[in-house]
């Protein structure tokens, strides 16, 4: 959530963020309004406690006569001071429902407008032309049928559309990226994390997944517990309700998780294959950060996010996410979308989103900075999203009799493979 006090002194920020977003700007002007009737609910309640603890002062030491009016006033600041709890509570509880549905304050130069509003900041890598290699490439789950390594009809047999088997060396293709990837992130100084799929819902409303995103979340109605759609979520519930010393800070966590999405708002999008689903493994990379070094440790993330794709010989692009699509949490968002040749676009591998302030107001994780204790910066970037990067490989590193070329950097997790061959028949 975002801060009351900049609400109250710059109203015209916060609205000016709604509007980027596309989002409800009287919300700003429905929570100015709360919180002034809270402020004041709250200090009319004060103030008749205030008297109210005065006359129990007066009251033993009164006259008999002095006695009787001042139990008369007594009994009505009894009642008063009920009904002020009671007006406060209302308006703190309309207060935090109305702030819990804004999004956080995008950056000024977030570029503005919906999904295809982004703006291009680099391309790396030189694309393919089969043309000119003499033949026409084939997409990821026809090689994954060659190779043995992709069983979308059993998957659907088994559990429904959008769900699929990784066989043979399918299976050992996800392992091998896991791997380097937390490998890469150890370097790197991450602390590897093998993070809760369930939790609870202070910590799935915390990260500003059940506003924007509710739909795409699986929740477990008799345990009142939420499927994770990545595993920010318990890794930025970790420290909930925490007070971290600064001189700990960055904090960074590389969590291996699996995640789970209802997808509810891609009917007949990417239906081919394994590119969207329901349920897919990924790293993902954490920080907490003092909040005045949120942009910078973003580019951190987001140079981490490039190394890991350079490794993998892939070509991507690195976009400047519009506002419209940055999500609730995210002040800004870079995403690095890689090159799918049956496709002929790039499509999305990983993102990295500056949360600023929101998560921490959310989940009460402060920093104490001397005598200071304030909220901190989370932010959090994919490192490696399993299916689409087994998309992405398998499809840029084909070869035209359905082998499939292995970056150097999985080979040691892959027994040494220089290459994928196709499965005999």
């Amino acid at each position: 959530m975002i801060d009351l006090r900049l609400l109250r002194e710059d109203p015209d920020r916060v609205r000016a963020s709604q509007r980027a977003r596309g989002e409800d700007v009287a919300l700003v002007d429905a929570l100015l309004s709360a919180d002034e009737r809270r402020r004041s609910s709250g200090v009319r309640f004060d103030e008749l406690r205030a008297e109210q603890r005065q006359l129990g002062k007066l009251i033993p030491k009164a006259t008999p006569e002095e006695r009787a009016e001042l139990l008369g006033r007594a009994e009505q600041l009894k009642a008063d001071v009920k009904a002020a709890e009671a007006e406060r509570d209302e308006a703190d509880g309309e207060t935090q429902q109305l702030l819990l549905r804004l999004g956080n304050l995008v950056y000024p130069d977030v570029p503005v407008g919906g999904e295809e509003d982004f703006v291009t900041l680099e391309t790396h890598g030189t694309i393919r032309d089969f043309g000119a290699e003499g033949f026409e490439p084939k997409d990821h789950l026809e090689l994954g049928h060659i190779l043995g390594a992709i069983d979308v009809a059993r998957g659907a047999k088994v559990s429904g559309s959008r769900f699929y088997f990784l066989t043979g060396v399918g299976a050992l293709l996800e392992l091998a990226l896991v791997n380097a990837a937390i490998a890469q992130a150890t370097e790197a100084g991450f602390t590897p994390m093998l993070t809760p799929a369930l939790v609870r819902p202070q910590s799935m409303a915390g990260t500003g997944f059940l506003s924007q995103a509710a739909e795409d979340v699986y929740h477990l109605a008799k345990d009142d517990l939420y499927l994770v759609g990545t595993s920010e979520v318990p890794l930025a519930a970790y420290h909930m309700d925490e007070i971290i010393d600064a001189d700990r800070l960055p904090l960074r966590y590389a969590g291996f998780s699996p995640c789970f999405r209802r997808e509810a708002g891609s009917h007949g999008k990417d239906t081919r294959g394994i590119f969207r689903v329901h349920q897919f493994d990924k790293v993902e990379m954490f920080s907490y950060v003092a909040p005045e070094d949120s942009q910078a440790e973003h580019k951190r993330l987001l140079e981490w996010e490039k190394q890991w794709l350079t490794s993998l010989e892939l070509p991507f692009r690195v976009i400047d996410v519009a506002t419209g699509d940055l999500g609730a949490s995210a002040a800004r968002k870079y995403d690095c979308e890689a090159w799918i040749p049956t496709q002929g676009k790039y499509r999305e591998l990983t993102s990295t989103s500056d949360c600023t302030e929101f998560q921490s107001r959310r989940l009460s994780i402060r920093v104490r900075d001397g005598k200071q204790v304030k909220p901190l910066a989370t932010l959090n970037g994919t490192l490696c999203a399993v299916p689409r990067t087994i998309v992405a490989i398998l499809e840029n590193h084909q070869r035209a009799d359905g082998s499939v070329y292995v970056p150097e950097v999985l080979r040691p997790y892959l027994g040494g493979r220089e290459v994928l061959e196709p499965v005999a028949k």
